[in-house]
């Protein structure tokens, strides 16, 4: 899984990240995610898991933690607006 529903509902509730999350999304997203099911730009299966692997440790088995998606996110806004 690469979200789960907290991690939605956490940028749900900040439109001041809403745009960061889709340029974010979009850009890890693979080359022509729209000519194949399920026609959504998720990245890669693998290259999450070894981003979810390096941020947590472990297997990586557990979803990432909405205050960090969002932390990232700030931080990601933040960057591009200097």
């Amino acid at each position: 899984m690469v979200l789960d529903r907290d991690c939605i509902i956490a940028v749900v509730r900040r439109p001041d990240l809403w745009a960061t999350a889709v340029r974010s999304g979009l850009s890890v997203a693979p080359r022509g995610w729209w000519r194949h099911p399920p026609f959504l730009p998720l990245p890669d299966p693998g290259w999450m898991h070894f981003r979810l692997e390096t941020a947590y440790g472990g297997d990586a088995s557990g979803p990432m933690r909405a205050e960090d998606l969002v932390t990232w996110l700030e931080w990601k806004r933040d960057l591009t607006a200097s």
